[in-house]
């Protein structure tokens, strides 16, 4: 089977690229001597997460992940190590229980003292990490708030350390920008544990991560573990913030052409918004792709800046570089469109059609959605 012969839209992964991104992390992380921890929230696939896994150089402590559909999947699959990496919520306290008490060790994460006494009054409560906020203003309380030991106490025996996310990253534009970030969020970690070891608590766990910081920090001095995500894929957006570069891109959507409108130096395609995503994160970075980048069928940048202007539901209308030559497209053409941000790109698909480097389809990876 080549990818002339797949239904489309549908997404295709290019396991030489996802190995040589696997690698370049694995190797940023070495120099550290931290542990691993991969985010599987974007892969969703046991079979990417068994080669994240195969660390060539960076010691593996487990996966982290965003949901729990994704815990029972890779649990079912012989994972046992695994970080729930949102706020968790008492009604779900069951089944994280169900889980553990089958054979996995699913951490969870909290930063409210309701919470925390609602895990530590449960039959069979999960180890806990407290989030801690290092910037994005997002889940998590400040590293000096005094609700920490208070959670921490709460918690009691459950209580395993800290975790957090420096999802804010993506505002940087240069590496000089993210070794500053990865150094804040490292701090933010650091005094938080500060004062929950004045406080007399143990810590065994202080993770840290995003792709950015943890592909670029200077130090990780203190940190046990990183957990960083979107590289496995990379994409048009992380490519402009220095993550990955635009060859880096392991996951693109393969798409025909349904019309032409050659007047208007445009092809309408059949990837619309829920095959691509409406992600237009590239219009905060120097080059807009608008919904993504045309590629030809063997993932080439051939056509140049032909970008998809517009997504409706089940329409992509690409408008055609003016400067490129291009070949004729006519009805039923199949092109590969390069994603804005491959983790709400991917999440609308069920499988992967992995190639490896060519156009022949050496295998179909399933992938786990929903919560």
């Amino acid at each position: 089977m080549i990818l002339d012969d797949l239904p489309t839209p549908c997404l295709v992964l290019d396991r030489g690229i996802l190995q040589t991104n696997l690698d370049t992390m694995s190797r940023a992380v070495a120099r550290h001597g931290v542990a691993l921890r991969p985010h599987m929230k974007t892969a969703k696939s046991i079979d990417v997460a068994r080669l994240a896994m195969a660390s060539r150089d960076a010691a593996v402590g487990g996966i982290t992940v965003s949901t729990i559909a994704e815990a029972e999947y890779f649990a079912a699959h012989g994972i046992n190590d695994i970080l729930y990496a949102v706020g968790i919520t008492p009604q779900k306290l069951d089944q994280i229980a169900k889980l553990n008490a089958a054979g996995a060790a699913i951490m969870v994460v909290t930063d409210d003292l309701d919470v925390a006494g609602a895990i530590a009054s449960h039959a069979r409560p999960p180890q806990t990490l407290i989030e801690i906020d290092c910037g994005e203003a997002r889940g998590g309380i400040a590293p000096d708030d005094p609700a920490l030991t208070a959670i921490a106490t709460r918690l009691g025996t459950r209580f395993a350390g800290v975790m957090s996310h420096a999802g804010h990253s993506y505002a940087g534009r240069s590496v000089a920008d993210m070794r500053v970030l990865a150094e804040a969020e490292r701090q933010a970690a650091l005094r938080a544990v500060a004062h929950l070891r004045a406080g007399g608590f143990g810590i065994e766990i202080i993770s840290v991560g995003s792709s950015p910081t943890a592909l670029h920090a200077e130090t990780l001095d203190g940190v046990s573990e990183t957990r960083p995500g979107v590289y496995m894929f990379g994409d048009l957006f992380q490519a402009q913030i220095g993550t990955n570069g635009l060859g880096a891109i392991a996951v693109t959507v393969l798409a025909s052409v349904i019309g032409r409108r050659p007047a208007e130096r445009r092809v309408l395609v059949d990837a619309g918004a829920l095959a691509l995503s409406k992600d237009r994160s590239t219009q905060a970075v120097p080059v807009d792709y608008g919904f993504g980048l045309a590629l030809d069928i063997n993932g080439h940048p051939t056509l140049g800046h032909s970008i998809v202007s517009r997504a409706n539901q089940e329409h992509g209308v690409i408008d055609l570089d003016p400067l490129a030559q291009l070949p004729a497209m006519p009805i039923g053409t199949k092109l590969r469109i390069a994603p804005n941000h491959t983790c709400l790109t991917s999440a609308a698909h069920d499988r992967y059609y992995v190639v490896d480097g060519g156009d022949t389809v050496v295998a179909i990876w399933p992938r786990v959605n929903g919560w």
